[in-house]
């Protein structure tokens, strides 16, 4: 809920009551029944005449039991009001801050109110920038309470001890509602805890709300893990994860990680270059990543020669190395060297919200209170890294472009050899390697700094997705846009197949198969991996998360990736066919 529908009442009530009493109710719309946490509210507000100077509001409060404590006194009733009439101005006799001083905080941690909003109330009045001398730190104003406890319905903070909770305010800035500022892009920007689908190189996952996972496509490697090596062309739910949640999910070429709610990390797949986290070998049924224990996970990534993975204190820790010697993404030691390696640099005192892995480099996410901030490494060829030159680095770099011009990125997205930053405003930002037109700039030349997408200017963008040479846009409208590598009929865009340059989108194009569906879209995944093992076959799908919980793919299909049997002789589909599988 905004605070635009809470604020008016709040404000109102709070300065019309002295500091030490607590409001009770909050006129909505129209007459409704409300619960909030604990009480239920029943408010009715009776018509006035002309005559009328006072409204004559009828309240009734149910306190629950959790709400009793053994020190407290029986209701008497000839002192109980709660069942009375009252007008306003006998409220604050009835409903002192003594009586119940939890309700407000329960309000205000009930209705999912954002850290902007609750800062907003403390920017109100004085009532909610005091201390509230609630436990359990009786220095906290309410808005900081509420935040806390808001915080605290998390499950990768619930489980934290005290004072690793204590670490991670300070790491954000030292306030609870920039904790839960970090929690949240979190969790939109890889829809942690959300049903998610993935698209990889020749394989596809989906992960739902429940933490069940569905795998189908290529399956020489083991990397559907479903414990064989046999291709799939419908969802197969990974039976052997029974009882295990998992929250997110990251592919690569014939390989799978995923990450579940308590932190754990699993693998299945090939597993050459030690990308799983050992060397040379593959399993075909999901295993516990043993290196990583100790490490509470949150986002696994895997690039194309190297895995990242982020933990919920916002470090980063590296497995495997990059391209070559020079760009091992803080490695630096044997090739077969496969401990998970602390990202250090000059990131390293503020927390990581998001990674996003490329073919050879990584992009990171530096969440900080006076906004985010983009940091890159690894491989720095066609201006990957967003720095103005085609160095590599072997340790993160700011990329300088979105301070200087004061945009403000949200969320990060790494292609096989380009990337795409999505802005608080809406606008995108492109930079890499330009091939087929995935940087959206109406040609092919490569970008080694952000440049905002003018085809867009006129879109606000809510969420992208960048994969091999491929960009998705949706815009807050629900349109959906795309461009560069069409050849797969991957794009979902009506063009030319016969003629391979015309099957290429060099500008933003309104994804005209996606809109006949007449379906909310609210992720779009391309294929975001390249796969080295077969770099000479277009192979390339894209899955589309519909808000009704329907899937839809699109794209080469011949080894099952689409969750769709195709016709014979069939090897793509440029329209979107529906999945067998309801994520709602």
């Amino acid at each position: 809920m905004s605070i635009n529908m809470l604020l008016p009442s709040l404000v109102h009530w709070s300065r019309w009551y002295s500091e030490s009493v607590i409001f009770c109710f909050f006129v909505f719309s129209s007459a409704a029944l409300v619960v909030l946490s604990g009480f239920e509210l029943k408010l009715m507000q009776h018509p006035m005449d002309a005559a009328d100077s006072e409204a004559s509001v009828a309240i009734k409060l149910h306190q629950l039991a959790i709400e009793t404590s053994s020190n407290s006194s029986p209701s008497n009733p000839a002192t109980d009001h709660s069942q009375h009439k009252c007008n306003a101005n006998e409220i604050t006799e009835q409903i002192p801050l003594a009586a119940n001083p939890s309700i407000l905080l329960h309000v205000l941690s009930s209705y999912e109110l954002e850290p902007n909003d609750l800062a907003a109330l403390e920017g109100t009045c004085k009532f909610f920038r005091s201390p509230a001398n609630f436990e359990p730190d009786a220095a906290l104003s309410l808005p900081e309470l509420a935040a806390l406890d808001t915080c605290c319905q998390k499950a990768m903070f619930k489980s934290m001890k005290n004072e690793e909770k204590e670490k991670l305010k300070q790491r954000c800035g030292g306030s609870w509602k920039l904790v839960l500022g970090y929690l949240l892009v979190g969790e939109k920007n890889y829809r942690r805890e959300k049903s998610q689908v993935i698209a990889g190189p020749r394989h596809s996952i989906v992960v739902t709300t429940k933490g069940d996972v569905y795998s189908f496509g290529a399956n020489s490697s083991g990397q559907l893990g479903l414990g064989n090596t046999e291709d799939q062309f419908k969802p197969c739910l990974i039976r052997s994860l029974q009882g295990i949640r998992i929250t997110q999910a990251a592919v690569g070429s014939m390989r799978t990680m995923l990450v579940s709610d308590t932190g754990s990390v699993y693998k299945f797949g090939q597993d050459g270059f030690g990308l799983l986290g050992s060397f040379g070998s593959y399993t075909s049924s999901p295993k516990l990543l043993e290196s990583l224990k100790g490490i509470f996970v949150v986002q696994a990534s895997i690039g194309g020669y190297f895995t990242a993975v982020l933990s919920r204190e916002g470090r980063v820790y590296t497995l495997s190395w990059g391209c070559d010697e020079t760009e091992r993404l803080g490695h630096r030691s044997d090739l077969t060297d496969v401990k998970p390696r602390l990202l250090s640099g000059p990131h390293a005192n503020a927390p990581v919200v998001q990674i996003a892995a490329g073919n050879c480099y990584l992009l990171m996410l530096v969440y900080q209170p006076t906004g985010m901030s983009v940091y890159s490494l690894g491989c720095g060829q066609g201006g990957k890294l967003g720095n103005g030159s085609m160095r590599s680095l072997g340790t993160p770099n700011l990329v300088e472009y979105f301070q200087v011009l004061n945009i403000k990125p949200v969320s990060i997205l790494a292609g096989a050899f380009h990337c795409a930053v999505l802005a608080l405003d809406g606008r995108v930002f492109t930079w890499g390697w330009g091939s087929y037109g995935c940087l959206g700039h109406d040609g092919k030349q490569s970008e080694s700094l952000p440049r905002e997408v003018v085809g867009l200017k006129d879109v606000k963008a809510r969420h992208l997705s960048a994969g091999y040479y491929t960009t998705f846009v949706i815009a807050d409208n629900g349109d959906v846009y795309s461009f560069g590598q069409g050849k797969s009929h991957n794009l979902g865009v009506q063009q030319a197949q016969d003629d391979a340059e015309k099957a290429h989108v060099l500008s933003p194009k309104l994804a005209t198969w996606i809109a006949v569906l007449n379906e909310k879209v609210v992720q779009i995944s391309a294929t975001n991996t390249w796969d080295w093992i077969n770099e000479d076959f277009y192979c390339y799908h894209t899955l589309a998360l519909a808000e009704s919980g329907r899937l839809y793919s699109f794209g080469d299909g011949r080894e099952g990736q689409l969750g769709v049997k195709l016709a014979g002789g069939e090897k793509a589909r440029s329209a979107p066919d529906r999945v067998d599988i309801d994520l709602a």
